[in-house]
Formats: structure tokens, sequence, C-alpha cells
């Protein structure tokens, strides 16, 4: 498993299909449009480093958070086959309750 650091986190790719009326897929490379991305939290780094003391700032998500996060800010990357993406925290817009 990856292990993320900072205030990173790691987020399982969404796999999300859509259909038309008449049964076509649509990939979601179709939807370049979309500024915001879905995902469920695998791994959470030890937070950044506070500039005057040099302790970590705990990153306030935990695995199995659904968030929202900016769509080309992540960084896509491949582990034991399956697909993630790492996400620095200040590029997380909400938490999904």
């Amino acid at each position: 498993m990856i292990k993320p650091f900072d205030a990173r986190v790691v987020v399982k790719k969404p796999t999300r299909q859509e259909r038309t009326e008449s049964g076509i897929i649509i990939p979601d490379s179709i939807d370049e449009q979309k500024q915001t991305e879905q995902g469920e939290v695998v791994a959470v780094g030890p937070g950044s480093r506070n500039p005057t003391t040099g302790e970590p700032m705990d990153v306030p998500l935990k695995v199995g958070d659904k968030i929202i996060y900016t769509k080309f800010s992540a960084v896509e990357v491949k582990n034991d086959g399956e697909d993630f993406y790492l996400v620095n925290e200040r590029d997380i817009l909400g938490v999904i309750e």
C-alpha cells in the first residue's frame, strides 16, 4: 500500500461509467469539463509541519471518508495493479456525509 507523506491522502480512483439511453457506455475521459472528482480515502499522511515548532499538524480525514477534490490537482499512481490518486489536503474541497 502507498504511505503518503506530508498533508496528502491516497484516494481510490472512482469507477464510474455512464450509459446513454440506447445503452452506449460513456467513459470518464469524455467528461473533461468537470472540475471536481469524488473518491474514497484509503490512506492519510501524517500532516504538514508547523513552521514554528516543526510538529506535524494532523490531516482531519480518516480512511473510508468520501471526499470531493479538484480533479486536475491529483496525481494518478498505480499500486499492485490498482489505480489511485495522491491528493494534497489543500485540494480537498469537502467530505461527503
